[in-house]
Parts: C-alpha cells; sequence; structure tokens
C-alpha cells in the first residue's frame, strides 16, 4: 500500500454526508420554527348547514289520526246526550254542553274516558302533549329556530279553546298545556346549544 492509496481517497462520501447533514439541519429549523409559532387553526370555507323541509306525510297522518278520534268522542258524547234528551247544535254547544256539568254518563262511557284520559291513554298528558310537538316538528321540518313561533300557535289555541269551554278548563288541560310548553321549551334550546357548538 502506498501513499498514493492512503491519500487517494474519494471525497464524495463526505460530499454526500456534508449534504445530507446540512438537510438534516434545515429541517430541524424549520420544525422549531414551527413549534414557536403553535398550532394555527384555518377555518374551512366550505360550511354545511341543515335544511329544514316540512314532513307532509306525517302531518296528513297526525291530521287524519286526531280527526278520527275527535269523531270517537263527538259520538260518544253525541249518544249520551241523545240519551237524556239533548240535541247537539254544533261543536261549541258540545263543549258549552260538557264544561256545564249537568249530564249523566253511562258506565260504559265513563270507563272508556277514563281510560283515555288516563296516563297512557290517547288524550293523557303526555301522548297528547308528544302529538302536539310531533306535529310541530313536522309542519317545520323539526327546525328548533321555529319552535317559539309553534309554541305561540299552540297558547292561541288552547287560550281559543279556553273560550269555546266558556271558562276554565280542567286540569288534565292545565297539566296537558305545562307539558307542552315544557317539550317546546326543550325543542327550542336543542337549537340554541346546537347554534352554540
Amino acid at each position: 500500500m502506498g501513499v498514493n492509496g492512503v491519500t487517494g481517497v474519494s471525497t464524495g462520501g463526505y460530499e454526500a454526508y456534508s449534504a445530507s447533514s446540512k438537510k438534516s439541519s434545515e429541517s430541524a429549523t424549520d420544525t422549531t420554527k414551527q413549534d414557536s409559532q403553535g398550532v394555527v387553526y384555518e377555518k374551512s370555507e366550505s360550511t354545511t348547514t341543515k335544511k329544514y323541509t316540512q314532513n307532509a306525510e306525517l302531518v296528513a297522518r297526525l291530521k287524519a289520526d286526531a280527526e278520527e278520534k275527535q269523531n270517537q268522542f263527538r259520538s260518544l258524547v253525541e249518544q249520551m246526550m241523545t240519551q237524556q234528551g239533548s240535541k247537539i247544535g254544533n261543536a261549541d254547544s258540545m263543549w258549552k254542553f260538557l264544561a256545564g256539568g249537568n249530564f249523566t254518563v253511562s258506565s260504559a262511557a265513563k270507563a272508556q274516558a277514563q281510560a283515555d284520559i288516563a296516563e297512557d291513554g290517547y288524550w293523557g298528558v303526555n301522548k297528547t302533549s308528544d302529538r302536539i310537538l310531533e306535529f310541530a316538528k313536522a309542519l317545520t321540518g323539526g327546525d328548533p329556530s321555529k319552535a317559539e313561533e309553534m309554541k305561540a300557535a299552540f297558547e292561541k289555541g288552547f287560550r281559543q279553546a279556553t273560550k269555546a269551554w266558556g271558562r276554565k278548563l280542567p286540569d288534565i288541560s292545565s297539566n296537558t298545556y305545562d307539558a307542552t310548553v315544557k317539550k317546546f321549551d326543550d325543542w327550542a334550546n336543542e337549537g340554541k346549544s346546537t347554534d352554540t357548538q
């Protein structure tokens, strides 16, 4: 081995190492710069908004169901009135007749009425308030921003029912009113919590 063998070392390996080391150093400097800046949130330009559409099929079904139940109730009252020698002229006279309380009820009609207004009955507080809210949501497509408007319409209807009755409505009506208002408020709050998130 001669001196030329030792001194004839190629510098290509050193140059490759030196270049690699320089890139590594630059990369470390870039990372340090990024770390000192922290994480930056960039809001996306694409936002999705939920579209609310009326559920016409559900509205029609709820209307048909309510109409059927009202007809059943009206038939029950008409039978009771006929047996007592009274005639029904229109819906207002029926409600005033009932509000007056000057009538007797057959045991079958009483049993049916008690079942209908029981806690789990069709006209009970929970099922009635659920139907009212379900109907409001079907009309608005479930849009919580419409909850206050629907609640106001419900309250207006309740005042009209009280007027048609001719005096303070029975306790079950007041309890249904309270339960329905609470459900409207809960629905409105769902929208507010979604907006703040």
